[in-house]
């Protein structure tokens, strides 16, 4: 697919990423079987509706997926102050020495010091509790700083497991489920720390990674632990304005190295998911394997790395319709999401897939 030259040239403000979505096309619940979702090839001049299930088929010999491996953790918990209101905490991140990070919904915040009881699992009842020390990581942020604790000094990992809730994203409006224990994590999710799944990599199951190792498609992860900042949209009409959130990612030297053999057999990188993209593309410009990145990928963004790129349908106005923008071309991506809406595709975290090929040559 050639560069899109305007990509390049035009100033992109946040209403150009603006879109009309039926709320019945926002998907509520997986698909029955993983890989039986739809997906959009969006690789040729021509968009080609297929079912996930056909992505090998798409693929070559040599060529290497990489995959986010973070877990999501039960992050959502639920309290009541001394007086009697209402609170809700959602674990952005663990700090160490029982500390965490959260995004608070309360009516009225509680005092610095105060000691929130936290509900517990039925038939689990261990004095669980949230202590606030202040804001995080600064005094300004809308994050704030707690100490978790119960009588059996557990670790907030383990008082999350037992007591908190799947952390479903703002648009699914069902309470979590034993479906969503299962549905809303990858089959191969191995670090915990993520408050949202890695979405793009909910479609795949064992039966396509057979199917992938018998063709001589490699495989390879990262962790991103993605925070909730991942639904927030963007707000400021000029995007060089906006504060892109923070994330911490992790690239093995095993999977540094899978890039190094795949780009010299000429095998594509092929990215799942927007996660993924961030993570390779955070360590190819800094050269950090490991730490936090904020990067915002928009149209004229270069990638050094990635030539594919499996993902979701993204929210209106947020910073992954962006990246895709710039991965893509924003013409080209406005016109797929034009036609998806006009087919039916089910859309965001439980929705449809789509295939995407970079717009221009990397160096």
């Amino acid at each position: 697919m050639p560069l899109h030259p305007s990509d390049a040239d035009r100033v992109y403000t946040l209403s150009d990423f603006d879109f009309e979505l039926p709320e019945a096309l926002i998907a509520q619940h997986p698909a029955p079987e993983r890989s039986g979702s739809r997906l959009l090839d969006g690789t040729g001049a021509t968009s080609v509706d297929r079912i996930f299930r056909e992505l090998p088929s798409l693929l070559k010999t040599g060529d290497l997926l990489v995959f986010n491996d973070t877990k999501v953790i039960n992050a959502r918990l639920f309290g009541e102050k001394a007086t009697g209101g209402k609170v809700e905490l959602l674990i952005e991140r663990v700090l160490g020495g029982n500390q965490v990070a959260a995004h608070m919904r309360v009516s009225k915040k509680p005092e610095v010091g105060a000691t929130i009881k936290m509900t517990c699992a039925p038939g689990q009842e261990d004095g669980l509790s949230a202590t606030l020390l202040g804001r995080w990581p600064n005094v300004d942020g809308p994050i704030y700083r707690f100490v978790l604790s119960n009588d059996r000094g557990d670790d907030p990992y383990t008082l999350m497991e037992r007591h908190g809730h799947v952390p479903l994203p703002p648009y699914i409006t069902h309470s979590d489920s034993p479906e969503d224990v299962q549905r809303y994590q990858t089959v191969f999710a191995k670090n915990p720390g993520a408050v949202a799944a890695p979405t793009a990599a909910l479609h795949f199951d064992e039966a396509l990674f057979a199917q992938f190792d018998a063709m001589g498609v490699s495989r390879a992860h990262v962790t991103l632990h993605v925070g909730a900042g991942t639904f927030q949209p963007v707000k400021t009409e000029n995007l060089a304005e906006h504060q892109m959130h923070s994330e911490w990612y992790d690239v093995p030297a095993a999977t540094q190295q899978a890039i190094a053999e795949c780009k010299a057999r000429g095998g594509r990188i092929v990215a799942v998911g927007t996660t993924t993209v961030r993570t390779l593309e955070s360590w190819a410009k800094t050269g950090l394997a490991s730490g936090d990145t904020n990067i915002f990928i928009t149209p004229g963004f270069d990638f050094q790395l990635i030539d594919l790129l499996v993902t979701n349908f993204h929210l209106p106005k947020s910073s992954l319709m962006m990246l895709v923008s710039a991965f893509a071309g924003y013409e080209h991506i406005m016109g797929l999401y034009g036609e998806a809406i006009a087919r039916g595709y089910r859309f965001f975290s439980y929705g449809d897939a789509m295939l995407l090929e970079r717009t221009r040559a990397l160096p």
